[in-house]
């Protein structure tokens, strides 16, 4: 899950530069980042213009992962 986590925060960042998700590489994180991201739309994390939705969505993602990673160690 690091993996994904880093292209999280790699399409976060692609926002800083105009056109950069038209581009073939902004293309294919948008087809991998968007249906995760489009469970946290709902929340509107943002104050002014900034979006706190792919944070959050980090957060969630690393806390599920530690989680599952506690839940296999108990198992096994």
């Amino acid at each position: 899950m690091y993996i994904y986590t880093v292209l999280l925060v790699i399409y976060a960042l692609l926002s800083w530069f105009p056109g950069a998700y038209d581009s073939s590489f902004g293309r294919f994180l948008r087809k991998i980042c968007e249906p995760y991201l489009s469970l946290f739309d709902h929340l509107n994390l943002s104050i002014g213009p900034i979006s706190f939705n792919i944070a959050f969505a980090i957060i969630v993602l690393q806390l599920a992962v530690q989680a599952l990673t506690r839940i296999i160690y108990a198992i096994l």
